[in-house]
């Protein structure tokens, strides 16, 4: 009996690690209609790092209307806009080595999607990240806000003890 009980304990305990990575792990799709699914993020503390898919549902090719993912300080979006419309699409509309992008999928086109992990190390509760396409254009209407919560003593705590 208490060898079951024991199995039963070490599953549930298996089951929320896994609890903990899924809040950890985004997907966003966008389109032909130039918007972003979502338009707001929450990363809670306990991620160490996050895991986002980004998923082009539109028709048309990534030289027509391609789309990516990028996250930087809200501050620096118009500028790394800017900077990726001359870089180009064979550099994915992001200036090359840019440390004001914190991270970033590549352009994709209709059907195709892309997948970009990050660690949180560097994101603060409280500061202001905006992700948004960096194809020409985009960047101001395709666009959405992620929010970096503290983490709680005890999950943080759940977190590191792994």
């Amino acid at each position: 009996m208490q060898k079951q009980q024991a199995g039963f304990a070490l599953i549930l305990l298996l089951g929320a690690g896994g609890a903990l990575a899924d809040e950890c792990a985004f997907q966003v799709t966008g389109g032909d209609a130039i918007r972003f699914d979502q338009r707001t993020l929450e990363v809670p503390g306990s991620c160490l790092q996050v895991a986002l898919t980004f998923r082009h549902v539109g028709h048309s090719a990534a030289r027509v209307m391609g789309h990516n993912w990028v996250l930087a300080k809200s501050k620096d979006v118009s500028a790394i806009a800017n900077a990726g419309a001359a870089a180009g699409l064979e550099r994915n509309y992001q200036p090359t080595n840019d440390p004001r992008i914190i991270a970033a999928t590549k352009v994709v086109g209709g059907g195709e999607s892309d997948t970009v992990t990050f660690s949180t190390a560097e994101l603060r509760p409280g500061e202001d990240y905006t992700y948004f396409c960096s194809s020409p254009g985009h960047w101001s209407v395709m666009k959405g806000k992620l929010v970096f919560r503290a983490a709680s003593k005890e999950k943080l705590a759940a977190t590191t003890s792994r």
